[in-house]
């Protein structure tokens, strides 16, 4: 634990851009909220205490923050200021540095991060500000430097003159501050702005009047200072980050054939020599094994568990199932709450009929069963070992082991004497 470090999550924005009834920070990028990926760079970065600041739907957004991270509530939202003197609230007693983070702010790499609080630490700041140069700035504020290129003020961009605005460096809002100096300069903060808010960045210009030392780094990615305001803006994060998700895993060893056309959620377990086809999609909580091969056009949702030298073909939907090793589905299936055994074969357009209207039901299919094709399995059923199904059949009750069913529904064929 780093005891020197707290931080401080911002999450209480009114999200008035994104036209949406749900809270901004619960959005999904790539299977997991936006907030999510800020919490879990946050405990990555082991602070002594985690504070997240909330406003709108404010009981909502709770229910995605662990335990660990205690919650404050911003009641009027009237800036970033006031959000951070409500933030300050949860840290009583604390001395040392305070980082502040968005909860719209997804990208930010650990790294990124650690260099800024390191920086911080070792030129004794009292407050260092993440920056990033870009050649449209428009929308961000601007970093304003004295005649000897000290860091002096930030001017927003709705109060900004066109001088101001010729300024390429801006300010991403990420800052480390030493909490005494932070706190002394909040109650001098003033709503004298546009927008009659109590605006966070005041408290440079207020530091350095007070001969305070600030300092800045500069990202090395612009795109990891990316803050999330609408829809299109979240499409581009999303593409972001499923670029990151699926370069790590080609890295590690996975196959995805056009990444462009592949969509696989945060978290997803691919083991090595496993290929993905074009316009697949993996959802959350799915764990595939070594040697599979998955697509082209199959979904995967939760809870599916697909073992090693699986073949899952395409227009395939499989979830909240397990899959066992050397087992085929190539073609036009629907697998959902079933366990299936090893090297079992299932024909093209088989289904699990898992639901009977009010609740869902299994189906066990043991090892080497060959299910023919349009089986539908009415669930809950289980086909036996080195058992078959004929093509068309409606499996209403249990095959044994080694037996054929066929028929509508299904009859259990008498072996030849």
């Amino acid at each position: 634990m780093n005891k020197k470090l707290a931080i401080i999550i911002l999450s209480a924005g009114k999200s008035t851009r994104m036209k949406s009834t749900l809270p901004k920070v619960l959005h999904k990028i790539c299977g997991k909220s936006m907030l999510s990926y800020v919490i879990d760079l946050a405990r990555s970065l082991s602070p002594k205490r985690i504070v997240a600041v909330l406003g709108r739907k404010h009981e909502l957004v709770k229910k995605e923050i662990p335990v660990s991270v205690k919650v404050v509530l911003q009641r009027r939202l009237i800036g970033t200021a006031d959000a951070v003197r409500t933030g300050l609230a949860g840290l009583k007693g604390f001395k040392g540095t305070v980082l502040i983070l968005y909860g719209d702010v997804p990208l930010l790499k650990k790294d990124t991060v650690t260099k800024l609080f390191k920086h911080h630490i070792e030129n004794k700041a009292d407050a260092t500000l993440l920056s990033a140069q870009l050649k449209k700035p428009k929308g961000y504020g601007r970093i304003l430097r004295d005649k000897y290129f000290s860091i002096c003020g930030i001017a927003e961009e709705k109060d900004a003159d066109e001088f101001d605005k010729d300024i390429k460096e801006i300010n991403t809002g990420i800052m480390c501050f030493n909490k005494a100096s932070l706190d002394g300069a909040l109650g001098k903060v003033r709503a004298d702005n546009e927008k009659k808010e109590f605006y966070l960045t005041d408290i440079i210009k207020i530091l350095y009047r007070q001969g305070k030392l600030i300092e800045g780094v500069k990202v090395e990615d612009n795109l990891e200072a990316i803050g999330i305001n609408s829809r299109v803006e979240l499409a581009s994060v999303i593409s972001i980050m499923q670029s990151r998700i699926n370069k790590g895993l080609m890295l590690s060893g996975v196959s995805i054939v056009d990444p462009k056309s592949t969509f696989i959620s945060y978290g997803t377990r691919i083991g090595k020599d496993s290929v993905i086809y074009p316009f697949t999609v993996i959802e959350s909580d799915v764990k595939i094994g070594k040697r599979c091969s998955i697509g082209p056009f199959a979904h995967l949702r939760e809870g599916a568990r697909i073992l090693d030298d699986v073949t899952l073909g395409n227009f395939l939907e499989i979830t909240r199932a397990k899959i066992g090793r050397n087992t085929f589905a190539k073609h036009f299936c629907y697998i959902a709450d079933s366990r299936i055994g090893n090297s079992v074969n299932i024909g093209a357009g088989a289904i699990t009929a898992n639901f009977d209207g009010s609740k869902k039901h299994h189906t066990v299919i043991k090892d080497k069963a060959l299910i023919g094709s349009d089986t539908i399995m009415v669930a809950p059923v289980k086909i036996g070992r080195s058992s078959k199904t004929g093509a068309g059949s409606v499996i209403i009750k249990d095959v044994p082991d080694r037996k054929t069913a066929v028929g509508v529904p299904a009859r259990i064929l008498k072996n030849k004497g």
